[in-house]
């Protein structure tokens, strides 16, 4: 009997203290390749990744499972229209309304075209995006042929994960089996597969900032932008400091937001039915509206529309001003 294919990356993870180490990219790629390619078992696979959860991935890691992925998704993603903002949406929204939906609306009506995807619902009492664009009344595609069409029409679309890289999204499904995130919430959002200019990407801890900045740098990305989003979402909080990271043009790159609005409570509830409201002129949000413009200006400056966060929140605003309000 020959060893299984998979086993050595698990005994590399899997030792004790002192004879355990990270994997090199090329090994993680060749991992990840595998699970792609269906050769490792579930069992192998529930090993791996909470071996690396509490290991904790590293950069190296990350990109070597991105050089595995974004092949893929770039092959099933093929015949899809060009994307100026990559936006990953996984982590789904709990206490607060999802103004993120409204900020990507208002910058696709204005010329900006946005590739949004996520994948299923992983944790209990979360709202996705999925879920909540169709409550909007916004009709998912069913195909990438499909999403294609929308982002022509609308310069706005959602692709769900298992429509480009289909093997990730049953893993995504193990933080509801396991009760922990695993090294697949991180990958999912760093994956950007159409290749959009604009990377913008959120995360829970600001411990993963470096995490997903060191693997776009070995990748080789040139600009992407990196910040601690409400409940995980590219979402800014107005009534919160935002530290802005990233990279533009392959340099590091900083900003700051400053907060909008005093601390504020959340609502405790998610309801796309108030953000269309607000969008609408029919109800008042003023931490909504402030969320809106402060995502926005964030990618205004991401795409260098802006020449500062200043300049782009008063773009924001004049977007705000002018949007077509049937548009939501």
């Amino acid at each position: 009997m020959t060893e299984h294919a998979f086993a050595p990356y698990v005994r590399t993870l899997g030792r004790g203290k002192r004879a355990r180490r990270d994997l090199t990219r090329d090994e993680a790629a060749e991992a990840m390749g595998l699970i792609l390619d269906g050769q490792a078992t579930d069992a192998q696979v529930g090993a791996f990744l909470m071996l690396l959860r509490v290991k904790e991935e590293t950069p190296a890691e990350l990109a070597g499972f991105l050089d595995a992925c974004r092949p893929r998704c770039a092959e099933q993603l093929a015949d899809l229209p060009p994307v100026d903002v990559d936006w990953p949406s996984y982590a789904g929204k709990k206490k607060h309304h999802p103004w993120y939906l409204a900020a990507a609306r208002l910058l696709a009506g204005h010329g900006v075209r946005i590739l949004m995807h996520g994948g299923p619902a992983h944790t209990p009492n979360r709202r996705y995006s999925d879920d909540m664009l169709a409550e909007l009344g916004v009709a998912l595609p069913g195909s990438v042929a499909e999403a294609g069409d929308q982002l022509r029409e609308d310069g706005f679309t959602f692709l769900d994960l298992k429509h480009f890289c289909a093997p990730l999204a049953p893993l995504l499904m193990m933080r509801f089996e396991l009760g922990l995130r695993s090294p697949i919430n991180t990958l999912a959002r760093s994956l950007n597969p159409a290749g959009a200019p604009l990377s913008m990407q959120s995360v829970f801890h600001p411990a993963y900032l470096a995490l997903h900045l060191g693997a776009s740098q070995l990748c080789g990305d040139r600009d992407l932008l990196l910040f601690k989003g409400e409940g995980g979402e590219p979402e800014i909080r107005p009534d919160a400091r935002t530290a802005l990271t990233g990279l533009r043009h392959g340099d590091p790159a900083e900003a700051v937001l400053d907060a909008a609005l005093p601390r504020q409570t959340p609502p405790g509830e998610v309801s796309p039915l108030h953000v269309r409201a607000v969008w609408r002129g029919e109800a008042q949000d003023d931490y909504g509206v402030a969320a809106i413009r402060g995502t926005v200006a964030t990618v205004l400056w991401g795409l260098e529309k802006v020449d500062s966060l200043e300049q782009g929140l008063k773009a924001a605003e004049a977007l705000w001003g002018a949007r077509d309000r049937a548009a939501l």
